[in-house]
């Protein structure tokens, strides 16, 4: 799959509640069980809180052509100093998968975790079953690392997760 050239990624803001909402709302089927994505009104409130923190960014991945949101992409646990580390949530809307679209925002996103945030590695933690996801890292230059058992509690349940990361090649990258 091609990624889809035409997207540009913006940070969500409380503006985006109605138009996030009703995304999240008509892709639940599709995020379940791999991920929990905000579908009320308190928990789009309490995600805005959250990537407010110094530690956690939120974007929103637009199509260009109408500046629809399409998809989201976090950027969770930021740590400085000498690790220079940060996990990655996404999840794209139903009715934009298998476009290209996340393919695309991930590539544009590793690209800023690395040139403007100073970043060295980025990881993605991936349900086993989620295969569609591994691939999308896979394409986006991860590199499988491991399984982490038990790793989140998601879908009222503890689930074991692959490691996935890409690592930012800049040899003289310091903290």
């Amino acid at each position: 799959m091609r990624p889809c050239n035409d997207i540009y990624l913006r940070r969500v803001t409380h503006n985006d509640e109605a138009e996030f909402l009703a995304l999240m709302r008509a892709s639940e089927e599709l995020h379940q069980p791999w991920i929990q994505a905000p579908t009320t009104p308190a928990l789009f409130k309490y995600y805005l809180q959250r990537i407010r923190r110094n530690d956690h960014e939120g974007f929103a991945i637009c199509r260009g052509t109408d500046e629809v949101i399409v998809g989201v992409i976090n950027i969770n646990n930021i740590v400085r100093g000498s690790f220079l580390s940060a996990s990655l949530g996404y999840y794209v809307g139903a009715t934009f998968q298998g476009q290209g679209y996340m393919q695309a925002g991930l590539t544009r996103l590793i690209d800023y975790a690395f040139s403007t945030m100073g970043l060295h590695r980025l990881e993605a933690n991936i349900q086993p079953d989620n295969l569609r996801s591994q691939e999308l890292v896979r394409r986006c230059g991860f590199e499988y690392e491991g399984l982490s058992k038990n790793f989140l509690f998601l879908d009222g349940a503890w689930r074991d997760h692959q490691r996935w990361c890409v690592i930012d090649s800049r040899a003289k990258l310091r903290p």
